[in-house]
């Protein structure tokens, strides 16, 4: 059966919503290429069969809440929301999503289902590992809880790190001091931190060891006590290293691991320390996993298509190395 009718936009702008050159909608009508789909002012106009405009107009009212709640929606978000769990991410309340205000008061807030059980995890659990492809703000959420809980005194100091498993973490045949040797391997975790703190202020903290951004070679021997520490990267840890880094836990510690391990630099046949980590500790009490997918990226969509690209070729590649053993 097939059939017309129209919807009414309340509330938003169109040319917002719908964003520059109208690329959201345009990218809205290639997902339902069997309907006429048609936009002019406050109405959108629809015709086609009668169970893809029922899908079609559910779709939509999530894409209209999705922009009251966070006033901006991507043709990424647009994706996510197509998914058949694509209402959860509009599931919790509005007051347990904003993290921390940034920099002009922006809001910064979970954007996924699993940015917000990353949320939820570390309000349960002084360790979480949040582990998942690129793009899924893992890290940037983890600062962004950390820079909340310095904010509201729950910590003293933010302890940020990763292995320069690149330069083998020996860094001395890089020019420039310390500092500049070390940048270029945590630009991720500046980054982050200054869309949270002002330049200015970010620049004393830094200074005055508030804020301690340094490579995973400098936690021996340390016990890290009343901070907030992320692990970053975590996926380029040897299995020496993780248990280095997660002994240095002190008594009012909170500890996030972040990593991705499609993503390991190690050398070939090394574990990596996440991997050994998530196995060992998978039975701990107090110890929470996170476990972000490609519905969280919220890069550009072009990413998500990349991540899903390589994992098919890796999964392959792997199925080849089975066969040629068998054949063994």
């Amino acid at each position: 059966m097939t059939g017309s009718r129209n919807i009414e936009i309340q509330g938003i702008n169109p040319a917002e919503l719908f964003g520059v050159n109208d690329v959201n909608f345009r990218h809205l009508k290639t997902l339902f290429p069997k309907l006429k789909v048609t936009a002019r002012g406050h109405l959108v106009s629809i015709s086609g069969d009668e169970e893809l405009m029922d899908e079609f107009e559910r779709k939509f009212n999530l894409i209209l809440q999705h922009f009251h709640k966070y006033n901006s929606i991507s043709e990424n978000n647009i994706d996510n929301l197509m998914l058949s769990d694509g209402s959860s991410l509009l599931s919790t309340d509005d007051g347990s999503e904003t993290i921390v205000h940034g920099n002009a008061g922006t809001k910064i807030k979970a954007r996924t289902v699993n940015q917000k059980k990353l949320v939820q995890s570390i309000n349960e659990n002084d360790m979480v590992f949040a582990v998942g492809p690129a793009g899924t703000g893992k890290t940037y959420t983890a600062v962004a809880l950390a820079v909340r809980a310095l904010k509201a005194k729950e910590v003293k100091r933010i302890v940020l790190t990763r292995p320069a498993v690149e330069a083998g973490e020996n860094l001395g045949f890089l020019p420039g001091d310390l500092k500049e040797k070390l940048d270029p391997y945590l630009m991720p975790l500046y980054d982050a931190l200054r869309d949270m703190i002002p330049p200015e202020k970010l620049g004393d903290m830094i200074e005055f060891g508030i804020i301690e951004i340094a490579p995973l070679a400098f936690m021996r021997g340390r016990t890290l006590d009343k901070a907030f520490v992320i692990l970053d990267e975590a996926q380029n840890t040897t299995t020496m290293q993780m248990k280095m880094f997660l002994t240095r836990m002190g008594m009012t510690a909170r500890f996030v691991i972040t990593g991705d391990m499609s993503q390991v630099d190690l050398p070939h046949r090394q574990r990596s320390g996440l991997s050994y980590a998530l196995d060992v500790l998978k039975d701990v009490e107090g110890i929470g996993v996170v476990r972000f997918g490609q519905s969280d990226i919220i890069r550009h969509r072009l990413v998500k298509r990349i991540v899903a690209a390589f994992d098919v070729a890796e999964a392959e590649e792997r199925k080849n190395e089975s066969k040629k053993v068998i054949n063994r």
